[in-house]
Order: C-alpha cells, then sequence, then structure tokens
C-alpha cells in the first residue's frame, strides 16, 4: 500500500510536468513566426531543450545518488516554473532563453525513473516502468487538451493565445512544486558528492567518450547495458520526430492552428494511452523483448516514411498516428525496462543520467539534422526519422538475445 501511494505521487508529478510541457507545445510557433526560416528557428531552439541535458542529466542523476531523489525532483520541477514563466511576454529571446533553462533541469527523468526503480519488485519492474509511459503519453493528451479547452472557451483572440495558455502552464507548473515537496525519498544509500566532483562531472558531461568510457565501467560483464543504450540512441535519433510534429503540421500542408494541434495531440495521447498500458500491464514481461523490439521497429519504418507522403490529408495523418501508436511507440518501455534489470541502487541514478545524457546528445544531433533537412523540404526528415528507426531494427536483429541479468563490475 505504501509502495502504491509512493507511486501514484510520483506519477502525478511525471503527469503535471509532461502537461506544462505539451500544454506549450502548439503556442511555441508564434515566439519564432516573424523569423525567416520560422520551421528552422523552431527546431534549433528544440535543439537547445535537448542539448544541455548533454551535462545536466547525468549531473541530475549523480547527485540523486549522493543527495536523494526528492531533493533532485523538487530542484527540477522549480527549474521547470521559473523556466515556463519566461513565455508569458510573447518575445522570441524569451523563447530560447526557455528552452535553455527549461532543459537545464528536465533532466529529472532519470532521477524519476531511478525512483520508480528503487522501490519497484522485480516482477513489477517492466510494468511500473510501463505505466510511467503510458502517463508521459497522459500528459501529452491533457496537455494540449487543457490549452484547447482554454482558448475554445475563452473564447481567446489569436493574437492573446500564446498568452494565455503560457500562464495556464506557469499555474500548473506551481501545482508541481508543491507536489515535488510531498515525495517521500525512495534512495537510502546516499554518499554525499563534494564540490570538486561536481565541477569534474560537468567538465565530464561535455565529452560523448567520457559518458561512454563511465557507461562501460558501470556496464555488466556481458556489455548488454551498453548494447541497450545504443538501441535507445538509435530510437532517440528517431523519435525526435515528436517535437518535428508542430512544425510540420503547423507550417507545412496541413497548417493547423494552435487549436487543430492541440485535438490532434489530443487523439495522438489518448490512443498511445490505452495501447501501453494495456501492452505493459498485460504483455511486456510474458515476451522476448529484444524479439519484440525488431518486429515493433521493422514495423514502424514505413510508417514513418509515409508521413512525408500525406500531403494535406488529414485522414490520412491520423491513420498513420494510428499505426504509430500500434508499433514503435511501444519500445521505450521495452528498453527502459532492460536497462534497470542491469542496474543497482548504488549506481542507477548515474546510470539513469548517463543514459539520458546520450539521448539527449542524440536529440540534439537529430534536431541539427531535421533543422536542415526542413529547410530544403519539409517532408524530408521523414526519411531521416525511417532510416534511424530501420537502425533500431538492424541492432536489435544483429545482436544476441541479450544476457541474463548479472551484476555491474563495480
Amino acid at each position: 500500500m505504501i509502495q502504491n501511494s509512493r507511486l501514484a505521487l510520483i506519477y502525478a508529478v511525471i503527469l503535471l510536468d509532461v502537461i506544462v510541457g505539451s500544454a506549450i507545445g502548439p503556442i511555441l510557433p508564434e515566439y519564432v513566426r516573424a523569423l525567416p526560416q520560422p520551421q528552422l528557428w523552431l527546431s534549433l531552439g528544440t535543439g537547445l531543450f535537448l542539448g544541455v541535458q548533454l551535462f545536466s542529466a547525468p549531473l541530475l542523476g549523480r547527485l540523486s545518488d549522493g543527495y536523494g531523489r526528492r531533493p533532485i525532483l523538487i530542484l527540477s520541477a522549480a527549474g521547470t516554473l521559473l523556466a515556463t514563466a519566461l513565455l508569458l511576454p510573447v518575445r522570441t529571446g524569451l523563447y530560447f532563453v526557455n528552452r535553455l533553462s527549461d532543459g537545464l533541469t528536465n533532466g529529472m527523468y532519470s532521477t524519476i525513473r531511478s525512483a520508480i526503480t528503487d522501490i519497484s519488485n522485480k516482477d513489477d519492474l517492466f510494468k511500473n516502468l510501463g505505466i510511467e509511459g503510458a502517463i508521459i503519453s497522459l500528459g501529452f493528451v491533457l496537455g494540449p487538451m487543457a490549452s484547447g479547452l482554454l482558448l475554445t472557451a475563452l473564447d481567446v483572440p489569436p493574437a492573446e493565445e500564446a498568452t494565455y495558455v503560457a500562464a495556464l502552464a506557469v499555474s500548473l507548473a506551481a501545482v508541481n512544486v508543491v507536489l515535488s515537496f510531498l515525495l517521500p525519498e525512495t534512495h537510502r544509500q546516499r554518499s554525499p558528492v563534494r564540490g570538486a566532483e561536481l565541477r569534474a562531472e560537468l567538465s565530464r558531461g561535455l565529452n560523448p567518450l567520457t559518458l561512454w568510457a563511465r557507461l562501460r565501467a558501470n556496464d555488466t560483464p556481458s556489455g548488454d547495458l551498453r548494447r541497450i543504450v545504443l538501441m535507445q540512441v538509435a530510437l532517440t535519433l528517431s523519435t525526435g520526430y515528436y517535437f518535428y510534429f508542430v512544425p510540420f503540421v503547423s507550417l507545412g500542408e496541413q497548417q493547423m492552428n494552435a487549436q487543430e494541434i492541440s485535438y490532434f495531440f489530443m487523439f495522438f495521447g489518448t490512443l498511445s494511452i490505452g495501447l501501453n498500458y494495456v501492452f505493459y500491464t498485460y504483455f511486456a514481461d510474458r515476451i522476448n523483448q529484444q524479439r519484440a523490439i525488431f518486429w515493433l521497429a521493422a514495423l514502424g519504418v514505413p510508417v514513418l516514411a509515409a508521413y512525408g507522403l500525406i500531403g494535406s490529408s488529414r485522414v490520412g495523418l491520423y491513420v498513420l498516428v494510428t499505426l504509430d501508436c500500434m508499433t514503435f511507440s511501444l519500445i521505450q518501455g521495452l528498453l527502459e525496462g532492460l536497462l534497470a534489470q542491469r542496474t543497482t541502487e548504488a549506481n542507477r541514478g548515474e546510470v539513469f543520467g548517463l543514459n539520458q545524457a546520450l539521448q539527449g546528445l542524440a536529440s540534439f544531433a537529430t534536431t541539427l539534422v531535421f533543422a536542415g533537412l526542413s529547410v530544403l523540404d519539409l517532408r524530408l526528415p521523414w526519411a531521416w526519422f525511417a532510416l534511424c528507426l530501420a537502425a533500431v531494427a538492424w541492432q536489435a536483429r544483429r545482436g544476441a538475445a541479450l544476457g541474463p541479468v548479472t551484476q555491474p563490475s563495480i
């Protein structure tokens, strides 16, 4: 019962954090619309948000191992509140400051996954991390839903939509700060971190080779952990399309406005919630996970490629999103479960932090690629995303079945 209440509170914090981030998604084009090539600037802002996690995620993960999960989650919630408040004046410069400052504390997800793993029984691990994925999907529904309902109910003039939605997001972020203070600590084996260690952590975080070396030091003897992380990196390169959706549907042939974008993400998220919940509750721990990753990725490749071919068809867009939710959108939770099984309580925060940092690097790289391709043609990034997903299928197919869970080498 205690475990369930702690999980519920952790899930609530995740939910509100995602709602805040997804609620502002439909209005972000307004901050760069006056600039030449607005899709490029919108993508670069996303790249900035993701890129700073290269050093912030392992730093926050290491701090959570040293001082506990709760202080880091409080810090992250407060950072999101301050960053979101910067969007209240609709100014291009503040958009980029928001992306930078919000990215600095978005490394909280390594801490969140560590906290869930801390309190999960082995038999419940895949289910609990799968539910986390469903909660994130729910946030992606409720965020745009809240924005859409606010704009519709108050009949907000188009010129003021961004300000109203930003104010809503600030209010929800403030509630999340309160919830984070209520979280109980889940990590008991703490080792305080010295100032010199923090400075070293920052410098190491900027070097991908160092990140990889640290991951290898925490790996199992058979190298399973690194194989999983490589698949996650390839998956992250492909799921950059989540951030590309807003510029694609607002500036491309679909020409969606803020309300239409909200309704689209409501459908996307609602379907994803249901499928993730059923899959991770009843199937994920009963199947060969690596084989499932291969088939889900292989079936998802033509879906991603097809996004670039739908033109202005709304029916085509919704059909593809449905197929999307049934295939590669299910992969992330499987990889997180496999990774969690190969951590210990002593290094869990660091491993999840390193993993998120490498994913942040991949997110930054894929953002630069799709930003450049979108300048040439808004359809071209979909070929890149499909190619990256094919790399996930290739890695899952090429590697032997992951070995039995063994203790890391440290």
